[in-house]
């Protein structure tokens, strides 16, 4: 039977004019088990002016050394601003994937793997970013004598090894030293760090430290209390520049999707975005290597100042020396007000200098630094930068009646919507969560387990300067499995601002509508939800199960209230607690009903 000569027309003229290239990167020379930075560099930059391309790496062992790569000064927040090398600079990409195919990425030294900026559309699948050496030392506790508060241990890598100059350690990497500095400490029998952690974090400014042989020191008064045999340390180097080499940079990005990574090492975050319009993750894996303890020197995933949708399922991350995902904004100084409607401002955080913080068209709220409350809301007509931290923003109005007081800016157009499903965030050191966004908010069918608090809704004015206070949160059908072992004083929840003894509370609440439902708690210490300047929370159909994995410590409310409007505590049940679960709630709360819990005071 003939087709018509129309229909077969209509078939061709709906099909793509540019069919979708496949690069194998083998027919370009680059192989497994060989330095080929230089190579992809170059092929990279061959191909960035091609749309719809996909570079796929046939399943191997790829190794990137630092000296042939290609260098560029980088300011990249919540890092170290440096002069980087970088392995994949994905610079002004469209509709490109990087398909690893099940390969192995060996990162060598401070290169930053993936560095996508400017791009659209850009899929990073099926590939495994790692380290030959980590940015960290590992230390194992093989003796132990708390009467002299003295501990033998195994150091590894071996490969660079270790040095003692006195009596100080000095730790061996690809081409630099650091001191001990920072430090966490992992328990061998759970996996995550120890109860109390801090007795047993190391401090250089009093360790006293023997090598004893290539592998082995012995170290003194290094900690508040000797750490038992078996104890699992990870220090990784002193601040500011243990923060160098981030996995996966997203800088003015919109449209891109990760899928199947995993992340076993990084200098830095695993990923870090800034300014990226709608991210998805699925499938994505930060976890320490089956010879290692810990994975990455920060956290899993961060945003800052992005917009659409930020999307996480289906991903886990563990063993990282920070918190799972953060999402916020940024609040910047004002520093003074110049003529007509110019502002100079200056970027608040020395990890956030270079940021861009606003352009043309963005909504900006003027608010206090005082009680980081918004006073006036206007738009942005120019910005001229000065330098990495300054910049003159000229806005379309001002208020009449200029406001009194130290003040700050928050971009109101890039807070995005954020979903996380069905991860798993546990045993790392902080918190799993933190969401500061003024976008819609859904967290569910989640684990997490962490030394902090689960899930932190924050911002603050004075510290980090992460802005967004929340506007719709909803947490529901999650597991909370033993947060806050830390110190012992963890919230499942924990919703406020952070305010310094000379801020305070205005005449409003910093965050709107939380609702926290149907959660299931395994806790140690019975505690549910702090919540402080929050309007509209809701507390419902939890249930708080007693788990004897750790002590109980330090009693606090299983519900502490200040400063709150309209909170229901409805139908949550406490299980097994041989002790009173209480609520308390400071004089200045209002309207808040509390009924048919269970276990519950």
């Amino acid at each position: 039977m003939k087709r018509p000569l129309l229909g077969i027309l209509a078939v061709a003229l709906a099909a793509p004019l540019v069919q979708a290239r496949i690069v194998n990167v083998a027919d370009h020379g680059i192989l497994p088990g060989k330095d080929v930075s230089y190579e992809v560099n170059a092929l990279l930059e061959e191909l960035q002016d091609e749309k719809g391309v996909t570079l796929f790496f046939p399943k191997g062992r790829y190794e990137f050394k630092p000296e042939n790569a290609v260098e560029q000064y980088r300011a990249v927040t919540n890092h170290d601003n440096s002069l980087k090398r970088l392995a994949f600079p994905l610079f002004g990409f469209e509709d490109f994937t990087l398909d690893g195919d099940g390969s192995t990425f060996v990162f060598h030294g401070r290169i930053c793997p993936i560095t996508v900026e400017g791009s659209n559309d850009v899929v990073l699948k099926n590939f495994t970013i790692d380290w030959d050496t980590p940015f960290h030392h590992e230390f194992k506790v093989i003796k132990s004598d708390p009467k002299t508060n003295t501990f033998v241990a195994e150091v590894s890598p071996s490969k660079y090894g270790f040095e003692v100059k006195g009596q100080t350690l000095y730790l061996n990497h690809y081409n630099w030293q650091d001191f001990i500095g920072q430090n966490i400490v992992y328990d061998p029998n759970t996996g995550a760090p120890y109860w109390m952690t801090k007795r047993y974090q190391l401090k250089r400014t009093t360790a006293k430290a023997k090598k004893l042989s290539d592998t082995r020191v012995q170290l003194t008064n290094a900690t508040k209390e000797a750490p038992p045999v078996g104890a699992h340390y990870a220090t990784y180097g002193n601040a500011p520049t243990n923060r160098l080499a981030q996995s996966i940079h997203l800088s003015s990005t919109k449209d891109t999707y990760i899928e199947n990574v995993t992340v076993y090492a990084g200098g830095g975050m695993a990923l870090i975005a800034e300014r990226a319009d709608n991210v998805h993750l699925n499938g994505f894996v930060v976890t320490s290597r089956d010879d290692r303890i810990l994975a990455t020197r920060a956290d899993a995933t961060h945003f800052l100042g992005c917009k659409g949708l930020v999307k996480l399922e289906n991903c886990r991350v563990e063993h990282m020396a920070d918190d799972g995902i953060n999402v916020h904004g940024a609040y910047i100084k004002v520093v003074e007000k110049l003529d007509g409607n110019d502002l100079l401002c200056e970027i608040s955080h020395r990890q956030q200098v270079g940021l861009t913080f606003c352009e043309p068209g963005d909504k900006l709220m003027i608010t206090s630094r005082e009680t980081v409350l918004p006073i006036y809301e206007t738009e942005v007509e120019k910005v001229r930068v000065l330098n990495e931290a300054r910049m003159v923003i000229t806005v379309t109005d001002l208020p009449k009646k200029y406001p009194k007081g130290p003040l700050s800016l928050e971009n109101l157009t890039w807070y995005p919507d954020v979903e996380l499903r069905n991860n798993i965030m546990r045993d790392n050191r902080a918190r799993s969560a933190l969401i500061s966004t003024k976008g819609d908010v859904i967290i569910e069918n989640n684990v997490f387990s962490s030394q902090m608090h689960g899930i932190l809704i924050e911002g603050d004015n004075k510290a980090w300067y992460e802005s967004g206070g929340v506007r719709n949160v909803v947490i529901k059908n999650n597991v909370f499995e033993n947060i806050g072992y830390g110190s012992g004083q963890g919230y499942p929840l924990y919703a406020s601002p952070m305010l310094l003894p000379e801020q305070r509370l205005g005449d409003d609440q910093y965050h709107w509508n939380v609702t926290f439902s149907n959660n299931e708690i395994k806790s140690f210490n019975g505690q549910l939800v702090h919540a402080k300047s929050v309007k509209n929370l809701v507390l419902s159909g939890n249930k708080i199960v007693k788990e004897e994995t750790y002590p109980v410590g330090e009693q606090l409310p299983a519900v502490d209230l200040d400063y709150c409007d309209g909170v229901k505590i409805v139908g949550n049940e406490w299980v097994g607690f041989d002790f009173e679960n209480h609520v308390e709630q400071k004089d200045n709360c209002s309207n808040v009903t509390v009924k048919k819990n269970k276990g519950l005071k």
